[in-house]
């Protein structure tokens, strides 16, 4: 009889590459005009102030300044803005 050693399946094995999801940038922190704040599969948090959403829902810089989280709206929507330095 002639045997054969079992060669297991080679058809599983395989999985997706990870996303890279979520905040980029976190409230306080200095974002340049075009820096990616957050990466995200709908819109869990919406454009504020100088955000721009892309269409994957990207939300991104418009201009340099400091990255803010705040809720507002009246079904306390999450917004993400980005306010430019204050002249002195």
């Amino acid at each position: 009889m002639a045997h054969k050693k079992a060669g297991g399946s080679s058809r599983n094995g395989r999985d997706s590459q990870s996303q890279r999801l979520g905040v980029k940038l976190f409230g306080g922190q200095r974002a340049l005009a075009g820096n990616i704040l957050v990466r995200q599969r709908g819109t869990r948090f919406h454009p504020g102030e100088n955000v721009g959403c892309g269409k994957d829902h990207t939300l991104f810089a418009k201009v340099e300044g400091r990255v803010v989280f705040e809720t507002r709206g009246p079904h306390s929507r999450k917004y993400v803005s980005v306010y430019p330095p204050q002249p002195a």
